[in-house]
């Protein structure tokens, strides 16, 4: 096993391990006691509101990795045959049309679209993820696209389109499979800014409730009592922090392998 492959599936374990198994082994989180302590009942002190923090700490990343998972996968499924299919017409106004209207998106900071939608209703972390998956469509279908036009322009599709092959056999068969090493690369950065986006949105309040046991909920709710108690606010920051850095040693790794092979 690669030294890079070894260390990013460390870091990235630790906590994947605490958001998808930590609820199992949460118990009570028994009685409140004075916040921001560090008494020996607690062993990582509690919050602003006297919680045990580590109990959140088990409970507070199930949201945060699993808004940010299905976010991704959304946000591909629609940029995915987007992207292809502007690449592969001979329609001018039909890529046109497919491509034009996602760079007005991509004109909204994401996070103000967040923001503004969010002002017009409150949406739980469904809604979270179906607004950032929303927002990162533009660039990974643009991408998509960029990716795979070169492909498409190959003589080996116009000849699987001679062959009479179907669409699906051509865009994702012989195309997808080109463009395969540029989309693995960009899945990886793009889920760390859309944890990143996520963990923000959360910050601020969008798609979780103000006291939910959520990690970057309680960044930001215990951030006033940083100097006092700082378990409460670096423990979290630090997991966010290891998923995205753990994730993107993972696909440096697995990239480097397929070029040696």
């Amino acid at each position: 096993m690669k030294p890079r492959f070894a260390l990013g599936a460390l870091i990235v374990g630790v906590p994947l391990a605490l958001a998808l198994l930590g609820p199992l082994f949460a118990g009570d989180p028994g009685p409140r006691a004075a916040s921001f302590t560090l008494d020996g009942g607690h062993w990582l002190g509690t919050d602003f509101v006297g919680r045990d923090v580590w109990w959140q700490v088990l409970l507070g990343g199930r949201s945060v990795v699993l808004v940010a998972l299905a976010a991704t996968v959304l946000a591909y499924l629609v940029a995915l045959p987007v992207g292809l299919a502007g690449a592969l017409t001979h329609r001018t106004w039909l890529e046109e049309l497919l491509m034009r209207p996602l760079d007005v998106l991509l004109a909204v900071p994401s996070l103000l679209m967040i923001l503004l939608v969010a002002s017009v209703f409150t949406p739980g972390a469904v809604g979270l993820a179906l607004l950032v998956a929303l927002v990162n469509i533009p660039d990974a279908a643009r991408i998509v696209h960029a990716a795979a036009a070169e492909a498409a322009s190959r003589p080996a599709v116009e000849a699987l389109r001679m062959q009479g092959e179907t669409w699906w056999r051509t865009a994702v068969g012989y195309v997808g499979r080109s463009v395969a090493r540029t989309l693995a690369a960009d899945a990886g950065v793009r889920l760390t800014g859309v944890l990143y986006l996520v963990a923000t949105a959360a910050f601020l309040g969008v798609g979780v409730e103000p006291d939910a046991a959520d990690w970057a909920v309680m960044v930001d709710r215990n951030r006033t009592g940083l100097f006092v108690q700082p378990w409460a606010v670096v423990v979290p920051a630090l997991l966010i922090v290891a998923l995205t850095m753990g994730g993107n040693l993972l696909v440096d790794a697995v990239l480097e392998k397929r070029k040696r092979t």
